[in-house]
């Protein structure tokens, strides 16, 4: 596992890179601990919400990794990669049309249980393994020697993800609990829903033409 990390540190950075890119994202959970935080009056309700939504997370991702894994090493590079670059191409087109009438809701008063649900099904409506999938592609399939342990990588790239995740996610809910307020919100964030289906579409389109 140590040669696999050094000879693909570019592949393990860019996972590392997409989870503060997904924390960042307020649709992955700091928006949401922020607001409990700030509801119920009480930093520790904020922190009380990381571990689910870091679960949630983690088991979206772990899905679709593990997934990836399994083609990479069934299926032709060059088909695999046209398949998984239409697929993010259609996933942000769904993305577009559709996401914003199935928006995922909960209350205040959810539970551990209710919350890592929610996070699960934020992640895998908003295509956050999706994002990882290509990652993957490197190290599982064409004959890599990573590709005998195809669910080790996978629960390797979740660990470093989530990590990453949600350090961001209570970096950002903190920072926002103790001095901005979810007024930063309106005052100059950016629009994430945009950005994040652009970089379905450029990744998606990339697979594509490395096919």
């Amino acid at each position: 596992m140590d040669g696999l990390f050094g000879a693909h540190w570019a592949t393990w950075a860019a996972v590392a890179g997409s989870g503060v890119f997904h924390g960042a994202n307020p649709a992955m959970g700091w928006l949401f601990a922020t607001a409990l935080g700030l509801q119920r009056g009480s930093r520790a309700a904020l922190l009380l919400a990381l571990p689910p939504i870091a679960l949630g997370h983690a088991a979206s991702i772990l899905l679709f990794t593990s997934s990836t894994a399994a083609l990479g090493a069934q299926l032709p590079a060059g088909a695999l990669h046209c398949g998984l670059g239409a697929l993010l191409i259609g996933w942000a087109a769904w993305q577009h049309v559709y996401a914003h009438k199935h928006r995922a809701r909960v209350g205040m008063t959810v539970g551990f249980a209710g919350l890592a649900a929610w996070s699960a099904l934020m992640a895998t409506v908003h295509g956050a393994g999706l994002m990882l999938m290509p990652a993957m592609l490197p190290l599982c399939g064409g004959g890599s020697a990573a590709a005998a342990n195809p669910l080790e990588i996978s629960f390797a790239f979740t660990v470093l993800h989530t990590l990453t995740t949600l350090a961001t996610t209570a970096a950002i809910a903190l920072l926002a609990y103790e001095y901005l307020g979810l007024g930063v919100l309106r005052r100059g964030w950016i629009n994430f829903d945009w950005l994040w289906r652009g970089a379905l579409v450029a990744t998606g389109t990339l697979m594509i033409a490395t096919a």
